[in-house]
């Protein structure tokens, strides 16, 4: 099923240049291997807070690239990453790609290790190109907010019909 995915990268686009991307990053078959939310709270367990530790040292491995609001959820996390300059230490271009795809397979590293074996991340993740203030402050609402709507979230396995 996975095959037929579409691949929602902006064709011609250069992921590596200076701005702020709003990135999720789903769990395999929607599996809720974070937590769970309680009363409108997000409630993570140990993998939730693998995920969410590992989120926060994005900025200690990538020089120039900053991270803003986030959120983990039960079974995907929400983030937003910021391209300070187009160089990281090494001298290489850190694209967007290298940074996210960095960041899950560290994270399936330690789960796997410390945690669930079973654990596994959907291929892939969606992004968003954020290009105007007023639409960073709406996705920062919503990521902050997310936890409030988790009953009618796309991502919420309880809700089949979506």
């Amino acid at each position: 099923m996975n095959q037929f995915r579409r691949i929602n990268r902006l064709t011609k686009y250069d992921y590596s240049q200076l701005g702020y991307y709003f990135i999720t990053a789903c769990c395999d078959r929607k599996i809720e291997y974070f937590g769970q939310v309680e009363n409108g709270v997000m409630k993570l367990n140990e993998c939730g807070q693998a995920a969410n530790n590992i989120w926060l040292e994005i900025p200690q491995h990538y020089k120039n690239i900053g991270i803003d609001e986030f959120i983990v959820m039960p079974n995907h996390m929400h983030g937003i990453i910021v391209i300070q300059d187009v160089v990281q230490a090494t001298g290489l271009p850190a694209g967007l790609s290298q940074v996210v795809g960095s960041y899950k397979n560290v994270v399936s590293k330690r789960i796997r290790q410390e945690v669930l074996k079973e654990f596994a991340w959907q291929p892939s993740f969606y992004d968003h190109v954020i290009r105007k203030e007023d639409s960073l402050d709406k996705i920062r609402e919503y990521i902050t907010n997310n936890p409030l709507k988790w009953e009618l979230d796309r991502n919420n396995p309880s809700n089949l019909w979506m």
